[in-house]
């Protein structure tokens, strides 16, 4: 990677107490503004987060997501360092964790753009990070959670899974997922061999449940922070 490529990062942060757990719902909507006047920041998004292992209907309050696309990987350490609102999250949570990554494929739309410019080749043995994320038709939210449960519990101790969390910027309607995996093998033997999820995908080409989607793979190449207790997930992995 060259000092003046765009960088992806996604950042995970963790709250206890009741007070900062409200402070962090808030952030949804309160952020935007300040992150929109970020130099060298290109898109950004706040994010919540499910409950459980992360894929549910139900969300989780104590944990949220700030996905960026930057500029250069050093318009990215200037905002982690020495921006305020950056050093309130990390000052209001208990343990938060940033991966830094290099977009390798993608394709689909978010919010009507392909935010995630490739920056990398895709080399399948590498580690690889996913995001995939859905605009769901109103009128097939039913049948879209219905067979939430079944993938969620599908995904829970698969082989080559370093890190893995539901994420999304509206509850129910916008949804996206974030994982990380040793490798592209692992990681598509479970998109394209469990029962459960290749269900999902033939039922989402048939009947159409999307309105917008999007599906990117990036190589993650960086971490920081200490999510709970001097441990860091996937972290041995990634650099």
């Amino acid at each position: 990677m060259t000092a003046s490529q765009s960088v992806t990062t996604i950042s995970f942060f963790r709250y206890q107490s009741l007070p900062n757990r409200w402070w962090g719902f808030k952030q949804m909507g309160l952020a935007g503004e300040a992150l929109a006047q970020v130099e060298g920041l290109r898109f950004h998004k706040m994010l919540g987060s499910g409950a459980g292992n992360g894929f549910s209907i139900w969300p989780n309050f104590g944990v949220y997501g700030l996905l960026g696309v930057w500029e250069n990987e050093g318009a990215a350490e200037r905002f982690f360092q020495k921006h305020a609102l950056f050093a309130e999250f990390r000052e209001r949570c208990a343990g938060w964790w940033t991966v830094y990554m290099e977009a390798a494929k993608a394709h689909g739309e978010w919010e009507g753009e392909m935010p995630f410019p490739i920056t990398t080749d895709y080399d399948p043995a590498r580690p690889v990070a996913v995001i995939t994320r859905a605009t769901i038709y109103t009128h097939h939210l039913w049948r879209f959670w219905r067979f939430v449960p079944p993938v969620s519990r599908s995904v829970e101790d698969k082989e080559g899974l370093l890190f893995s969390v539901g994420i999304g910027e509206l509850p129910l309607v916008q949804q996206a997922t974030f994982s990380i995996w040793q490798n592209s093998e692992l990681m598509t033997a479970y998109a394209y061999r469990s029962k459960y999820h290749k269900e999902v995908v033939r039922r989402t080409r048939e009947l159409g449940w999307y309105k917008e989607e999007l599906f990117c793979r990036f190589h993650p190449y960086r971490t920081e922070g200490d999510w709970e207790e001097g441990r860091t997930p996937a972290s041995a992995y990634v650099y």
